[in-house]
């Protein structure tokens, strides 16, 4: 099937964007020319550069100039979704067997015989936010198969949409019932303790679980996993404070954080990149390869799971807010999870163009952890894990480790 795709998500809040983006550049026009408008400091030198261009162009060229540039972006944009919404189907990679579930979370097991894999098991913990086939992506964007055909045996957690019972959930409900259960099934299996991967707010799990469970886990992996909230977040913050009543009423009355209003808070970080990145493909040549790769990751992206309503508020308003796991506060049950008293080798690996979990976020987490190695990557938050250079930036440092660590 073509054309039934709907994204991306929130394609009305996109669309407003672009309009108001273009709107605001024509009615900047006045400012610019009258020596008025407001630069940002690191655009100082190049703002005057241009004001001394400007004022050798006749006023009413520029004006048009500039609303044909607001009007060929707002086209290359639409374009550039309409040829997504109408792209193939992305083709999903053959499934692993499910080895273990409770509710809507399965364990996916990547080491089943044709993949080779004899080698200590790996928990891998997604986000609860978005779907856990990030980490395997397509045949060639998946750790979990680079990881089995290093002779891993990687076991996702796939968490599914919650159900009615699990929208009640908190992060204890998540990390002590879902992750204690599924770790005491791995450890049981294979009569060791196991190695945990976690990937952004995985990671954040990963760290309660060895928290709860510190003698059965051997190893931490964290990737691009924050841990001081206040750092790298300054400007989103007090926005975030005054949309808090606002947030509060909405998951009271539905009971979870929808998919729109999370796509909504994330496209708020950096609001230039959906139009860029649909003016990009509405370049590319349609079926290439980079084509198919725009089309399955925009599909991973718009192919969200609301958040329990319980666990939004932690994360929204504990984590980011009060800075509970940086201060050291932020508690599992009655534990508090405290890095600095985990003993096991981890590596931290940070993308250094992470504007969803800024470098300033996520470093302070290899300070304190004791025996932690700091490797930082030149990627951003998605990239690092699916992109076209996933496999040699992060998939095989990650093995190697795994593989020096467990072996």
């Amino acid at each position: 099937m073509t054309g039934n795709r709907s994204g991306p998500r929130p394609l009305p809040l996109l669309m407003a964007v672009q309009a108001l983006t273009a709107l605001s550049s024509m009615s900047a026009l006045p400012l610019l020319r009258s020596g008025s408008l407001n630069w940002s400091p690191k655009l100082q030198a190049d703002a005057a550069k241009f004001a001394e261009e400007l004022q050798r162009a006749a006023p009413d060229d520029f004006a048009r100039a500039v609303q044909a540039e607001a009007v060929r972006r707002m086209n290359a944009f639409a374009d550039g979704v309409q040829r997504y919404q109408q792209s193939p189907p992305t083709e999903r990679p053959p499934a692993p067997p499910v080895i273990w579930q409770k509710g809507s979370a399965r364990l996916l097991d990547y080491g089943w015989p044709q993949s080779g894999a004899t080698g200590p098991a790996i928990l891998c913990i997604p986000s609860l936010i978005n779907r856990a086939y990030i980490l395997d992506l397509t045949e060639k964007r998946s750790l979990m198969r680079n990881l089995a055909a290093r002779g891993l045996r990687p076991i996702l957690m796939d968490w599914g949409t919650p159900d009615e019972i699990e929208r009640g959930f908190d992060l204890t409900d998540y990390i002590g019932g879902y992750l204690g259960d599924a770790l005491h099934q791995i450890a049981a299996e294979t009569g060791e303790a196991v190695s945990v991967l976690g990937y952004c707010m995985g990671g954040n799990l990963a760290l309660g679980l060895a928290a709860l469970h510190p003698a059965r886990i051997r190893a931490l992996c964290l990737l691009a996993t924050p841990w001081d909230f206040h750092a790298g977040h300054g400007a989103a913050l007090p926005f975030l404070a005054v949309m808090r009543p606002g947030l509060e009423q909405l998951i009271d009355a539905v009971g979870v954080l929808p998919v729109d209003v999370l796509q909504a808070l994330f496209n708020g970080l950096n609001p230039s990149l959906a139009g860029n990145k649909f003016r990009a493909f509405a370049g590319l040549t349609p079926a290439t390869a980079k084509a198919r790769a725009f089309v399955a990751l925009e599909d991973w992206l718009n192919d969200g799971v609301p958040l329990a309503g319980p666990v939004a508020r932690e994360c929204l308003f504990e984590w980011y807010l009060g800075n509970t796991p940086g201060n050291a506060t932020w508690r599992v049950g009655a534990t508090i999870v405290d890095p600095a008293a985990l003993t096991q080798p981890a590596l931290v690996i940070v993308p250094d163009a992470d504007y969803i979990v800024p470098p300033a976020s996520a470093v302070p987490l290899a300070r304190v952890l004791p025996h932690a190695k700091l490797r930082t990557v030149n990627a951003g938050h998605i990239g690092m894990v699916a992109g076209g250079r996933a496999k040699s930036i992060l998939h095989t440092p990650v093995a190697d480790w795994l593989l020096e660590m467990l072996t």
